[in-house]
């Protein structure tokens, strides 16, 4: 049974962003996209089936908390992932306390979205199977799917965290970019492996591509950082 989403978020193109997203994953449904806190309330009042509401915390009519607020005094029950750009510790100590299960910051890939997602269905396919009545290990195993997945989990074969994480450092540390030769020379890797890292990176929406003119030769592709971290905790 597909998990039922609404989408709780002002800004048109990160609502629509937001809703394909949820669309392009298996298992996952959209129940609705709301641009207001009003709005939000009115489509969980037309359709208690709604599991899981994706909320952005800066709403024209009110703050995200303070709707999660609403609902839970009406008797909703719905979980909450928070997806928004709100960094405040405040904030997010006020979050967890309301219930939210999980909380991804702006901006982000698709990747880092997905794996939240993909978090919380393993939560649910792990509820669904705990007997009713728990010991230690099955709140453990609960609680533990919605905690970082392993590090370096959505490497692709092959591909080791170490050399991804050499990769960065040297995006970082040289601004103006670095082509795959000039990468696996700061790493000590053959251009090829190098390559496969930069483009991996380059998919993930963390550095991009250019052409590289000047000199002998083709032209080369020079990769860029873009300073985005998004699913940081998998790399960083």
């Amino acid at each position: 049974m597909s998990v039922r989403v609404l989408v709780v978020e002002d800004e048109e193109v990160a609502a629509e962003a937001h809703a394909t997203y949820v669309q392009r994953m298996a298992g996952f449904e959209l129940a609705g996209v709301a641009r207001s806190a009003a709005e939000a309330v009115r489509l969980l009042d037309r359709d208690a089936d709604v599991d899981l509401i994706l909320l952005d915390m800066h709403l024209p009519d009110g703050h995200g908390l303070g709707l999660l607020q609403r609902l839970r005094a009406a008797g909703h029950t719905v979980d909450v992932i928070a997806v928004t750009s709100a960094r405040d510790t405040e904030v997010v100590r006020r979050a967890v306390s309301q219930g939210v299960v999980l909380y991804l910051l702006k901006p982000f890939t698709f990747a880092a979205f997905r794996g939240k997602l993909e978090q919380y269905a393993e939560f649910r396919t792990r509820l669904e199977r705990t007997p009713g009545d728990v010991v230690q290990d099955d709140v453990d195993q609960l609680f533990g799917a919605l905690r970082e997945r392993p590090t370096g989990a959505d490497l692709p074969k092959g591909m080791s965290l170490d050399s991804l994480r050499a990769v960065l450092v040297a995006l970082r540390e040289h601004p103006e970019g670095l082509s795959a030769t000039e990468a696996g020379a700061a790493i000590g890797v053959s251009r090829v492996t190098a390559r496969r890292y930069l483009e991996h990176l380059a998919d993930e929406g963390r550095v991009t591509r250019s052409p590289r003119y000047g000199g002998a030769g083709r032209p080369e592709v020079g990769y860029v950082w873009t300073g985005a971290d998004p699913g940081r905790g998998a790399i960083s």
